[in-house]
């Protein structure tokens, strides 16, 4: 059996970016349903901080990261999907995207359209399935209709900004918060309909401005703790609170009586891994992000760049809210 090595990034226990390290790592060949794929980029997202922190408690040593781009070099038995040569993403589970060379499932991995670049690969697949879940499967019970107004918090993230052009194409009116002026002036260049500074205003008061006191049939939600009891408030009765992460905090616990009371709200936590459970379910969704981008209707902001040697500090930046749009990992 052939053995190649590869520089990874690994943790060894869970805390902050100090803990991760570079190592030199053993590749060898896909087995059953995996394949062995050349990176050409890495992305990096807020889901890696909880692994990295242990918000979400994983086995170590862990090897960090959820999304890549890169060229298959071998498919094990009963792949047919791929073949050795295709250029492919992905956004998968279990984690090791930060790394050169890596075996892993196949299931996820997708082969990536020749008018979409490796870094654009890389900085799309997992945001923007996110996206993809959202605004198309993670809607309120009563539906979603253009000219409906809709809530995104952190509408200048990598996630935010691809939502922002996603719901415009959809006719949706997209009202989404950030935490600066700057910030939220790339939302609004991106396609949202009205931006809150967070940091100067009272969203929920605005978002009741906005809409003429009747509220949002959603909020799309990622920040949790700091943003979750106004989120509520700002729902219309019947509306969803869809809940897909928690960079400020874990939301802490709640009576569900309380969503009686604010207009008989519905709430949801959703994740993307279950929705790209299958390879069907999966491959779907990734011609529909594909056909978005393919058509210009997104295009998908990478801000910054970081070698894999400087993944420590493309961490703090991402913690410390330095950064905009997606961020990749280079190689």
């Amino acid at each position: 059996m052939s053995q190649f090595t590869s520089r990874a990034v690994r943790i060894n226990q869970h805390g902050g970016p100090e803990e991760m390290k570079i190592v030199e790592v053993t590749v060898g060949e896909p087995g059953p349903g995996e394949i062995r794929i050349r990176h050409k980029a890495c992305g990096l997202n807020f889901l890696d901080v909880y692994q990295r922190t242990g918000v979400y408690q994983l086995p170590m040593p862990l090897q960090l990261g959820m999304e890549a781009s890169g060229i298959v070099e071998a498919v094990g038995e009963g792949v047919t999907h791929l073949k050795v040569g295709d250029r492919a993403a992905y956004a998968s589970q279990p984690p090791g995207a930060y790394c050169e060379l890596r075996v892993m499932p196949a299931k996820c991995v997708c082969k990536l359209p020749d008018n979409i670049d490796f870094e654009t690969g890389a900085a799309m697949m997992l945001k923007g399935l996110t996206v993809q879940y959202l605004l198309n499967k993670t809607r309120p019970v009563e539906g979603l209709q253009p000219g409906d107004h809709i809530l995104f918090h952190a509408a200048a993230g990598g996630v935010g900004l691809i939502a922002c052009q996603w719901a415009r194409a959809l006719g949706l009116q997209l009202i989404g918060t950030a935490g600066s002026a700057a910030k939220c002036e790339l939302a609004r260049a991106n396609g949202a309909a009205h931006v809150i500074n967070y940091a100067t205003e009272d969203f929920q008061a605005r978002v009741k401005e906005i809409t003429g006191g009747k509220g949002v049939k959603v909020v799309y939600d990622s920040v949790g703790k700091d943003t979750w009891d106004k989120s509520l408030d700002c729902l219309r009765p019947f509306g969803l609170m869809a809940s897909f992460g928690n960079s400020s905090g874990v939301v802490p616990p709640f009576a569900p009586g309380s969503l009686a009371a604010k207009g008989s709200i519905y709430v949801t936590r959703q994740t993307l891994f279950t929705h790209i459970a299958t390879r069907e379910s999966t491959q779907a969704m990734a011609d529909d992000l594909f056909a978005m981008v393919g058509s210009g209707k997104v295009k998908i902001n990478i801000a910054q760049r970081y070698p894999l040697e400087q993944v420590q500090q493309a961490h703090r930046d991402l913690e410390a809210r330095k950064t905009t749009g997606s961020t990749i990992l280079t190689l």
